[in-house]
């Protein structure tokens, strides 16, 4: 199994007693199966449920056990590509509907964890989104009147306005109201514990190691224990493993990233925290932060192209170092020094669009790939459309995201 974090977690100190799953233990038919347990297998698993379709989740370990616990939690309907690039790369019409998607999949993120019986800690937030210099500060103009003209809730700050809210000087900032923030491995947890009370079955320490296309239109799973799952149809949540069963259709940048925790800091200190704005900035690879309920600092960055998340504790130190001190460049005053750091996998796509649908080549079988800074908004989006798609319903944006698509066949030829 590929190691997809190392270092020392936080948000495993924040759920006592989680749910616990059986391993598959006979042979079984669903409608759908769905590999992967993580944050987008599980969304995936309670929208089908909730629209009365059969659906089980295959997990090799413990649901939310793989990267949703490295997880920072930001919801953000910004992307790591802005608005104004996207429309240069598919064109104004696709990146706005894009774009206006990945916002109202933070409002159905809202929506979900207020129905839950469970904390799952989702706060709406804003952002500021500030430029790292002055050679940013055009481009980050330009990609807010772009968000303006389109209609979204956006404001831009100058080095004025930035200063009267904030503890340090940026030359200026887009403000976007209807982000949110929220606690990935709690939030997991509860949708998956509402998807089995649905009808949604989850079956953990079960590997799937074989897919076979059969004539008859369906499709057999096999299990490293011998076990088998016929189904009518199949998605893969697996994220960035096991390559095997994806074969080469889809291919990501996969790099690591770092991210830390402090202790609780000083409240009067966190006061210069202005309304616990989500905070990231234009440099890429960027910084970003955020405040936790119990007052806590959550930072990450300093991307590095490399798959291995770093065991060695001085090399990660090194790393997470730096992240401490940025905490302080930005706010001086928050003294309390990290509690928790750790090293994480990720992907970026070619064309900075996650990989959600059918493939093309083997009729139901489907990818559920959120790669990218907004995994868990783009695993909300995916949910909806595989549901459309299974039920024969086409989603708005599922032309977008399709995994034959143009700008990634056109990317793939550099």
């Amino acid at each position: 199994m590929k190691k997809l974090h190392a270092g020392h977690l936080y948000w495993p100190t924040t759920l006592e007693n989680p749910e616990v799953y059986p391993t598959l233990s006979t042979s079984i038919k669903v409608n759908t199966a769905i590999v992967g347990g993580g944050i987008s297998g599980s969304i995936c698993g309670y929208t089908l449920a909730q629209s009365g379709i059969s659906a089980a989740v295959f997990e090799r370990g413990s649901v939310a056990g793989g990267s949703t616990s490295a997880n920072t939690g930001l919801l953000q309907f910004s992307n790591d590509v802005m608005l104004s690039e996207l429309i240069d790369q598919i064109g104004e019409h696709d990146a706005v509907r894009f774009y206006s998607a990945c916002k109202t999949a933070v409002e159905q993120l809202g929506n979900l964890a207020e129905k839950l019986p469970v904390e799952v800690g989702f706060r709406t937030r804003n952002s500021l989104y500030y430029a790292s210099s002055e050679q940013d500060l055009p481009k980050l103009i330009k990609e807010y009147e772009t968000l303006r003209d389109n209609g979204f809730d956006v404001s831009f700050w100058g080095p004025d306005d930035i200063m009267a809210h904030f503890p340090f000087q940026k030359s200026g900032a887009i403000v976007t109201g209807g982000d949110a923030e929220v606690n990935p491995l709690q939030f997991v947890q509860a949708v998956a514990d509402a998807a089995v009370s649905n009808g949604l079955q989850i079956y953990e320490n079960t590997d799937i190691v074989a897919h076979e296309a059969l004539s008859n239109g369906k499709h057999l799973l096999r299990t490293s224990g011998g076990l088998e799952v016929e189904a009518d149809h199949v998605i893969f949540a697996i994220g960035y493993e096991p390559e095997e069963l994806r074969g080469q259709l889809v291919k990501a940048e996969i790099n690591r990233s770092f991210a830390a925790v402090t202790g609780v800091q000083d409240k009067a200190a966190l006061r210069s925290w202005h309304d616990d704005y989500l905070i990231w900035e234009t440099a890429r690879p960027y910084l970003y932060m955020r405040t936790t309920i119990d007052g806590r600092i959550i930072i990450g960055g300093l991307d590095e192209a490399s798959e291995q998340p770093i065991e060695g504790e001085t090399a990660r130190h090194r790393r997470t170092d730096k992240l401490q001190e940025q905490i302080l460049a930005h706010f001086p005053d928050l003294s309390a020094p990290l509690e928790y750091e750790w090293s994480a996998t990720f992907g970026e796509s070619r064309d900075n669009l996650p990989f959600i649908g059918e493939d093309p080549a083997i009729p139901g079988v489907y990818y559920c790939l959120a790669y990218g800074g907004n995994g868990t908004v783009y695993s909300m989006i995916a949910a909806n459309i595989l549901r459309d798609s299974i039920i024969g319903s086409q989603h708005p944006i599922a032309d977008i995201v399709r995994l034959d698509r143009p700008s990634y066949i056109d990317n793939s030829k550099e």
